[in-house]
């Protein structure tokens, strides 16, 4: 497994933007699809991007599509979130996962599909 700590997370107001990191060490960064996830109190782990081990697929969450932008640095072996527009229905812990490459075409949307997950990062939005 990857080992991912996330960064980033904070308070902010309602139209805010706000930047997640999520840094990768222990395994071959590109061997992995890059994902995050997020938890409200009281409710399931829910999707909200994805990427492909280039960087050049993507996928999104229909709550966050054209507010969020997920991306990554293979240099650097960083996924990164980038959180625009900001509203109070966002506030969760967010959370960092990676899962193996696979020849199967997609990017894998539920939690069970992803076998690496970072400690999470606290985003809370006031209105």
């Amino acid at each position: 497994q990857v080992q991912l700590v996330e960064s980033g997370g904070g308070l902010v107001q309602a139209g805010d933007s706000l930047s997640l990191s999520c840094a990768a060490s222990g395994r071959t960064f590109t061997n992995y699809r890059m994902g995050w996830f997020r938890q409200a109190p009281g409710k399931e782990r829910e999707f909200v991007a994805a990427i492909s081990w280039s960087g050049r697929g993507t996928s999104y969450a229909d709550s966050v599509k054209g507010r969020f932008t997920i991306s990554r640095d293979n240099d650097k072996n960083t996924a990164s979130l980038q959180m625009d527009s900001l509203k109070p229905e966002d506030t969760a812990v967010y959370y960092c996962a990676a899962t193996p490459r696979s020849f199967i075409p997609g990017l894998p949307t539920t939690p069970e599909r992803y076998d690496s997950w970072g400690q999470g990062t606290q985003v809370t939005v006031s209105s």
